[in-house]
Formats: structure tokens, C-alpha cells, sequence
């Protein structure tokens, strides 16, 4: 296992090579490499549906129990099914997109990056590993997002994405530990067995709380959701790739695959449910009102990502089964129309909704595949996405508190995404023809291959949905509920209040896309986005300017403040520790001090008086050198010859040096004030006590309890 997952980072060291080598058709050999990854996991379909679970244990660093440990299960292996299948089409149809781009072969070998970092995050049962392979995520989607650096609004959207999960990802991390503390491991397997042990601790909110806010920064929940549009300054293919099927979703991942051990308690219900459906209302809103078909697909993955996090906070099997179904939809459709937004701008040179119109008679194949996909991100029948809205509003209805408000934000965020539905197909391919930049054709077959795919297995598997049920959905959601379950879908439900919610849904969407531009401006009245990313951008300004002050206050050029700095430090956070701790007691037993030590105790004390009380330059350095004689001396008494000659050949080179130094400097003199003076020697006072202290309370111990620790 371990060498599947490292396949794609080695692979990647390569790129440079096969790049000069096969040139565009290097998307072919990555397509062909996500494709042995996909059949390779399907090989555990059929074991994983028949109730087996595969553990792969690798050592790393047993001291603090860290191990390379994958896990393949249900829950797992839907998300591996999705990363290694999406991207095999995305490598194809970037064969042609990233044809004449000049960052071609760094974009392939971050993708590579990319792709392992997802594989080995949901495979990993060590918790420090998957830290690990987050992390790189995050690295590699900065890469990406950038990938286009000399536009500064793409650096500055990197940066935004990479700092905003980061951050997110610090506070996984002190989650994270904290709960190995609590259960004396970082092994999945593990602490599901202890689970109630956490969840009773008085620091379960404090876990809580840190783990939530590493998956809400990254699956862009309401507040932090500004950064997931901002980084459509990727190219289309990441877009397709990272903030629809694969990145954006980690944080879906992590909760549901943590929800055994911290779900089913009122904290985690009220947070995680109110902050998805807030995610959910906004992101569906806001993307009505934007007219950039990447933004307005961004805004509406956010409402997505809300949309599997309320479900996932429901905790409820129900609940479960359909965000594993909406995780399946949702990669599909959004994936498909992600790519076709791609070739839309290829061929018009535009992406806004305003300039675009009629374009399906001249790329009939990818307005085929945009209506599909739509419709299947409206939720209509037979289409996949039908089934997964009529199971999330039946998950809605049932929720165990607020069952009415969920399924009411719920339906008003769906009517909103059927609007958006209607612009992304209808507008943009059936409309009224308009006039671009340039004259549209049909893309290349490279790039109709995975829009049509994507939006054909929406409709097949809306056709036989028992086909996925048994083999994945049913595996992923007995993972999840940690139980097992045995998941059956169907089209048809029979008349009963989900379906009139559905077709109240699709009626209200239509009428809203009709009027949409006097919706439009009334929603232009509400503060909607709430401004948050100019409350990012104050904040990092904020940090900067911290940043510069306490640069030019700390590190002015000065060696003497910088000892300062040092000093006050150790005596703030290493005395004060100690003494909070502790309770200082010196028991000094045995100390036989002979003569000639104490001389040399005395000449080492002389030599530094000598340093602090001289009137030149060269007093200073002799009593220096005193010092440095006087240790070598108490050296060679307690047996240590080694050190002694070493120290003794070292302080006559420094002596020697300083006085070629300074022979010809002016005259010593003191330029700081008596107050100054005070100061430097209250400090040196109180530094040199806290050694000494320290020191003694080692020496006050018995040798083999210092052993011992």
C-alpha cells in the first residue's frame, strides 16, 4: 500500500524528464497512471462491500507512537474512488487546456503532488500521518493556485488559500494531540474504542472546537468560505480537480470519519449543523448574484460543502447515507461543469454570463454535457441528483432538534441552486446567441471526455442507483456510523412530502431564474458575503504592521538589546516555570571543596570584576581571558584534559585576536547612563541566580534519579 501512495510523489520527480520528452502528451501518461490508481482500488470493492476492512501498518517513529498506518474501508475507499477517477479525466482533458501553457510541466508535477497528498490523507488511520498529507494538500494547492504567479491577484489568492487552511491546519494539529494524550494513541482503530473516554474529558470542547475548525477552513465554511472563489484564479483544470471533488471536501472526510468518536453530543450537533446551513444558504445566494461562471460555480460549491457538513452534523444514519450519495453527486456534476466552464472561456475568451449566449449549436457535444450535469445539480429525474435531493430533504425532515428550520434553509438554498442550474445550461448554452471575442467551436475530444463521462454517470447511475449502493454507499456509511448498515436507493418514492418539496423546489428555481435580475437586485441590498474577505485583508495588514513594529523594536541592529531579549525570556518563561512548578530546596551534601579549587573560583570571580569595573578596552579582554583560564583550570581538576586543552588554545586565539581588534580604536569610555548601567546589571544578576539556582537543584539530586529521567 505504502508504495501506491508514494507512486505519485516518485512519479512526480519525473515530470521534468517526461514533460521535455512527450511534451502535450504527457496529460495522456498521467491519465493513464490515475487510471491503473482507480482500478486498483476497485479491486477492494467487492471485499470492502462484503463487510473486510484492510489494515497496512508501517513503523516511523514507534518513540512517540507515529506510524505510516492506511486503512481502507468503505468511507475511504468512496474518496479514493473519486480522487483517483476525477483526476484520470481532469490529466485528460488537461492534454489540451494545458497545450499552450508555459507552466505545463509544473503544473503536472503539483497535480502529482496533489493527488498522492489526497490519497494518503483518506487512507491514513494514524492521525499524525493524515496531519501530515494535510498539510501537503495544502502546500501543493498553494502551488497550483498560484501556478499563474506574475498575476498578482493569483499570488495573492494563493496566499489567502494556503494561509486561511494552514491556520486551520495549526488548530487540527493541537486537536490532534490533545486527544492522543487523552487516549494514549493516534491510531484510528484505537481511539474509536475510547471515544467515550474523550467525549466525557472536560477538554472534549477544546478537541472539538480545534478539529472543527481545521476541516471549516478547509471545506471553506461560513466564515472562512471567501477563500474557495478567490482561488478560481487557478487554472480551470485544478478548479475541476481541487475545489470540487477532491480538496474542498478533506474536511467533509475528516468529520464524518471522526464522527464515531466525536459526534453524537448537543456541541457537536448545534455547531457543525448551524454552521453547514449558514454555509449552505450563503454560498447558494451568492452565486445567484455573481456573473463569472468559475465564481458562480465556486459559490455554489461552498453551499454544497455546507450542505454535506449539516448532514454530517445531524449524525443520524439517514443523514449519513445522503451526504455519501450528495458526495458522489455533487464530485460529478460539479466536475463536469467546472471542465465545461474551461471550454466555454477557451473558445469565447470570456467566462462572464453577461457576454455568453446560445453557444449550442456551435459546441453541441459540451451543451449536451452542461445540460446534464445541471440537471442533475437541480435535482431532477432520472438523474442521480434527484435521488440524493429526495434523501437529504427526508434526512432534513427527520433531524433530531430544528427539524422544520433545517429543511426550510434547506429548501430555500436548493431553490437558489436550481436558479443557478437553469443560468449554467439554459443562459449560457440555449439563450439568445451572442457575439465573443472570438468564434466558438467544439473543443478537442480530449476535453469533451470528462464533462460527458461525469455528466453520463449522473443520468446511469440515476437509471440503476442499486448499482453503487451495495458496493459503496452502503461500505462508506457503515464506516461513518461505525455500525453496520445496509443502503438500498431508488427513483421513485411514491407522492409523499419529499417530493412535493422537490417539485416546490424546481418550481420556485424557475421562476427565480426567470426574474432573476430583479432578484438579483434585491438581494444587491443585503450584505451577503458579509465582507469577509476584506476582513481578511484588514487582519493580515494588522499582522504586518505588528510584524514591522516589533522588528524595529526587538531587532534594531543592537547585540546588546538582542541579549536583553534573550535574557528577559529564559527569566520569564524558564524561571517562571521553574519556580510555579517547583518548590526550590537545595539539600547539598558531600561538597569537599579543596584549596586550590576555591583559587581558581576566585580567579575566575577576579577576572570578571576585572571585565565589568575596567577603564579601557584591553583591561577588559585580560580579564576575559582570566575567566576563560580559570575554567580551563577547574577543567583540568575534575578530569577533563580534553576540554581543558581545547578551551585553553581557544580563549589565548580570542584574547589575541581582540587585542589586533581594538588596538587601534579610541579610547574606552562608558556611553550609557547610570540608569542603563543599573539595568544591565540587575539583569546579569538575576540571569546568573537562575543558573545558579538551576544548577543547584540539579546537583541536589541523586545520580541515579537523573539517570532515571
Amino acid at each position: 500500500m505504502i508504495a501506491i501512495i508514494a507512486s505519485s510523489f516518485i512519479l512526480s520527480l519525473f515530470i521534468p524528464f517526461l514533460y521535455s520528452t512527450l511534451k502535450k502528451n504527457t496529460g495522456w501518461v498521467l491519465a493513464l497512471f490515475a487510471s491503473f490508481l482507480f482500478i486498483y482500488f476497485t479491486g477492494y470493492i467487492n471485499p470492502v462491500a462484503n463487510g473486510e476492512i484492510f489494515n497496512f501498518h508501517y513503523s516511523w517513529v514507534p518513540s512517540i507512537g507515529v506510524s505510516l498506518s492506511f486503512l481502507v474501508d468503505g468511507l475511504s475507499l468512496l474518496f479514493t474512488l473519486l480522487i483517483t477517477g476525477v483526476g484520470a479525466l481532469v490529466f485528460v482533458y488537461s492534454k489540451s487546456y494545458m497545450n499552450e501553457s508555459s507552466r505545463s510541466s509544473r503544473f503536472y508535477l503539483h497535480m502529482l503532488i496533489f493527488m498522492g497528498s489526497m490519497i494518503g490523507l483518506v487512507l491514513s488511520s494514524n492521525l499524525i500521518s493524515l496531519f501530515v498529507f494535510w498539510e501537503l494538500t495544502s502546500i501543493s494547492s498553494y502551488m497550483l493556485i498560484g501556478l499563474y504567479h506574475e498575476r498578482e491577484k493569483a499570488r495573492s489568492a494563493a496566499l489567502q488559500a494556503l494561509l486561511i487552511t494552514a491556520g486551520g491546519g495549526l488548530a487540527l494539529l493541537a486537536g490532534i494531540l490533545i486527544i492522543g494524550q487523552l487516549t494514549g494513541s493516534y491510531e484510528f482503530t484505537e481511539i474509536l474504542t475510547k471515544s467515550d473516554l474523550i467525549k466525557s474529558h472536560q477538554l472534549y470542547f477544546t478537541v472539538l472546537i480545534l478539529v472543527l475548525a481545521g476541516a471549516f477552513t478547509k471545506s471553506a465554511q461560513f466564515p472562512f468560505h471567501f477563500w474557495l472563489p478567490g482561488a478560481m484564479e487557478a487554472p480551470t483544470p485544478v478548479s475541476a480537480y481541487l475545489h470540487s471533488a477532491t480538496m474542498v471536501t478533506a474536511g467533509v472526510y475528516l468529520l464524518a470519519r471522526l464522527s464515531p468518536v466525536l459526534g453524537q453530543t448537543s456541541e457537536w450537533y448545534y455547531i457543525v449543523t448551524s454552521v453547514g446551513a449558514v454555509t449552505m444558504i450563503v454560498g447558494a445566494v451568492v452565486a445567484l448574484m455573481e456573473s463569472d461562471l468559475k465564481r458562480i460555480l465556486a459559490y455554489s460549491t461552498v453551499s454544497a460543502l455546507g450542505t454535506l457538513i449539516l448532514l454530517i452534523g445531524l449524525d443520524t444514519t439517514l443523514s449519513v447515507k445522503a451526504a455519501m450519495v450528495f458526495l458522489l453527486v455533487h464530485s460529478l456534476y460539479k466536475g463536469a461543469l467546472f471542465l465545461i466552464s474551461g471550454s466555454v472561456s477557451k473558445e469565447t475568451g470570456t467566462r462572464d454570463i453577461k457576454e455568453l449566449g446560445g453557444l449550442y449549436k456551435a459546441m453541441p457535444f459540451t451543451a449536451a454535457a452542461a445540460l446534464l450535469a445541471a440537471l442533475s445539480m437541480a435535482g431532477l429525474p432520472p438523474l442521480l441528483g434527484f435521488i440524493s435531493k429526495e434523501l437529504m430533504y427526508e434526512a432534513k425532515l427527520q433531524a433530531p432538534d430544528a427539524a422544520t428550520l433545517i429543511t426550510i434553509i434547506g429548501v430555500v438554498s436548493n431553490i437558489f441552486i436550481v436558479a443557478v442550474a437553469a443560468i449554467l445550461a439554459i443562459h449560457v448554452f440555449f439563450g439568445k446567441l451572442k457575439k465573443t471575442s472570438s468564434t466558438p467551436s467544439e473543443v478537442p475530444s480530449s476535453m469533451l471526455l470528462g464533462p460527458l463521462v461525469l455528466a453520463l454517470g449522473s443520468l446511469v447511475i440515476g437509471l440503476f442507483p442499486n448499482s453503487l449502493a451495495k458496493p459503496l454507499i452502503s461500505p462508506a456509511v457503515s464506516a461513518v456510523r461505525a455500525e453496520e448498515s445496509v443502503i438500498k436507493l431508488s427513483l421513485w418514492h411514491g407522492f409523499n412530502t419529499v417530493l412535493l418539496l422537490s417539485i416546490i423546489t424546481v418550481a420556485c428555481g424557475i421562476i427565480i431564474y426567470i426574474f432573476r435580475n430583479r432578484v438579483k437586485h434585491l438581494l444587491s441590498l443585503i450584505p451577503l458575503n458579509f465582507k469577509a474577505d476584506q476582513i481578511y485583508e484588514t487582519g493580515l495588514k494588522g499582522l504586518n504592521m505588528i510584524s514591522l513594529t516589533q522588528t524595529k523594536i526587538i531587532q534594531n541592529g543592537y547585540l546588546s538589546n538582542y541579549i536583553q531579549v534573550v535574557i528577559i525570556t529564559t527569566l520569564v518563561l524558564v524561571g517562571g516555570t521553574y519556580f510555579y512548578l517547583s518548590e526550590p530546596s537545595f539539600v547539598l551534601t558531600g561538597l569537599d571543596i579543596k584549596f586550590y579549587q576555591l583559587i581558581a573560583a576566585l580567579m575566575i570571580l577576579t577576572g570578571a570584576a576585572i571585565s565589568i569595573f575596567a577603564s579601557s578596552r584591553l583591561t577588559a579582554i585580560v580579564g576575559l581571558g582570566v575567566v576563560g583560564y580559570g575554567i580551563t583550570i577547574i577543567f583540568i581538576l575534575f578530569g577533563a584534559p580534553d576540554l581543558a586543552i581545547t578551551l585553553f588554545a581557544i580563549e589565548t586565539l580570542t584574547v589575541i585576536l581582540f587585542v589586533l581588534a581594538i588596538y587601534r580604536l579610541p579610547k574606552f569610555l562608558y556611553f550609557s547612563s547610570k540608569a542603563i548601567r543599573f539595568r544591565d546589571a540587575t539583569l546579569a544578576i538575576l540571569f546568573g541566580g537562575l543558573i545558579t539556582v538551576l544548577l543547584l537543584g540539579v546537583i541536589s539530586l541523586p545520580p541515579n534519579t537523573i539517570l532515571k529521567d
